[in-house]
């Protein structure tokens, strides 16, 4: 018996969500260099928050979850399913959504199609420092290292010289400038 086409693309993102989900669940290797999935901006426990977008479950899954699944599908290599999954998320305008298909596209090769979702998530949210982070490294990419520096004094002012997302800038700074000089 064949399913219908939406049928079979809804069981497929049903069971893409699903292993997404037990990604999180496994342990995962420390990854020191980045600062994780972030905590939810809404607290969707809250009776209050249930109708948000973010709150809201695509087959039991809210976006929330999805874009955590994606993160570790992504920090593991798999960045073809890390952005089929990120298309289901259901608040296109979500920063953490955005600046997930923009790593994720970048990892892909496409440095060019990254830089619009960065700036998206970074205008809805200016003080979101991974997104920062991330387009510093597009920037060092690209070979423009005055704007990445630039994107490491947005985050200094926004968190400070200890967080993770200045260090992990810095040291991509750090080690771009070395082969930039080993070059001659």
């Amino acid at each position: 018996m064949t399913q219908p086409l939406p049928a079979l693309a809804r069981s497929f993102t049903a069971l893409l969500c699903s292993a997404a989900l037990l990604m999180t669940a496994v342990p995962q290797p420390s990854h020191a260099d980045d600062d994780g999935p972030r905590k939810p901006r809404i607290d969707c426990s809250k009776p209050k928050n249930k109708t948000k977008p973010a709150c809201k479950p695509h087959h039991g899954i809210s976006d929330d979850e999805i874009i955590n699944g994606a993160y570790w599908l992504t920090h593991t290599g798999r960045h073809h399913e890390a952005m089929a999954l990120l298309r289901t998320v259901e608040d296109k305008d979500n920063p953490r959504a955005l600046n997930a298909i923009g790593f994720t596209t970048r990892k892909l090769g496409n440095v060019d199609g990254a830089l619009p979702y960065y700036a998206r998530a970074l205008a809805l949210e200016p003080d979101y420092v991974q997104a920062r982070e991330y387009l510093g490294e597009a920037f060092l990419a690209k070979g423009d290292l005055v704007r990445a520096q630039a994107q490491l004094g947005e985050i200094a002012q926004r968190c400070g010289i200890s967080c993770a997302s200045f260090a992990n800038l810095e040291r991509e700074i750090a080690a771009f400038t070395a082969r930039q000089a080993s070059r001659g």
